[in-house]
């Protein structure tokens, strides 16, 4: 395969991804702020943006509209989902000829008809419409790809997304845990809480739903199975293995991420909580780099994978 089609299909698959886990942080975020009124709107807005990788204005007061215009709406701003969802086309243009015409069509008419307003209630809309795109996409290439190397790079790169937006998620809570989202909220926040019932079969308490997040391995937004998965990905598109050890250093650190969760007592994890998710997303980017280096050497990453934290 070109290098410059598995860099498109990789980044597709972290663009919609990262669209969808922008649009479900954001809404946590905003049901927050409108619901719990001892929260105060500058502090839990300067964690997210922080959180979020955007470096928030230190000479005022910040307000909603200070985060839903550069995350959300501005076109312009590299970590808002107007931007993720424009890429998305973008990649899928340029991959064409290996995509299937459904997929493409998908990507265009997201990309165009991505609602414009933020008034009021209508913001919600908009962090409901963009992960039924996004799972519309997904399932779309679930359905028309073969699980050739086309399949592994859209996959590896929105496993990889995957990750770091669950982390990113975690982190916000573990930012503000006096008043912050509440675990229900969280779990419901990524389509996980019917599926955290059917397991533990109880409330939602702190200690069972970071577990469940973290280290679940068969719900598929838990960071456990994306890493799992895009170690999986990895070897598939480089079938060929060494004797001994890895030579890929892309699986070895996804490899040590996974097992310094995996292994870890939960207490622990918990307790360092925004250390380990602020691992688990420089882990996502530098896997992202060495990727890049391998398979794509001719060119860069984009401008927002420099600044994430």
């Amino acid at each position: 395969m070109l290098s410059r089609i598995a860099e498109s299909l990789f980044w597709i698959g972290r663009y919609i991804e990262r669209g969808d886990g922008t649009a479900r942080i954001l809404d946590v975020y905003l049901q927050l702020l409108l619901e719990d009124i001892f929260v105060d709107e500058d502090t839990a807005c300067r964690a997210l943006l922080g959180v979020m990788g955007s470096e928030p204005p230190t000479d005022r007061k910040l307000k909603r509209q200070d985060v839903i215009t550069p995350l959300a709406t501005d076109p312009m701003s590299t970590t808002s989902i107007a931007y993720c969802l424009r890429a998305a086309r973008e990649n899928g243009r340029r991959a064409r000829e290996i995509i299937s015409s459904e997929l493409w069509e998908v990507l265009n008419i997201t990309h165009t008809g991505m609602p414009k307003s933020t008034k009021g209630d209508q913001i919600h809309e908009l962090f409901s419409w963009t992960p039924e795109r996004a799972a519309l996409a997904s399932g779309i290439a679930d359905s028309t790809s073969s699980r050739d190397d086309a399949w592994s790079f859209f996959t590896l790169g929105r496993s990889i997304e995957r990750a770091d937006m669950t982390a990113r998620l975690l982190a916000t809570r573990a930012l503000t845990e006096a008043s912050g989202p509440s675990w229900t909220t969280i779990l419901r926040s990524v389509g996980a809480y019917e599926a955290y019932l059917r397991t533990y079969r109880g409330v939602p308490s702190s200690t069972n739903a970071a577990e469940f997040l973290l280290l679940d391995r068969l719900f598929p937004r838990s960071i456990m199975h994306s890493l799992t998965l895009a170690e999986q990905c990895l070897r598939d598109i480089d079938p060929t293995q060494q004797r001994i050890g890895y030579g890929d250093s892309a699986v070895r650190m996804l490899g040590h991420i996974r097992a310094e969760l995996e292994f870890r007592p939960i207490s622990q994890v918990i307790e360092e909580l925004p250390i380990m998710m602020d691992h688990v997303q420089s882990t996502t980017t530098n896997v992202s780099e060495a990727v890049r280096e391998r398979y794509f050497p001719t060119h860069n990453l984009p401008a927002w994978m420099g600044g994430q934290s």
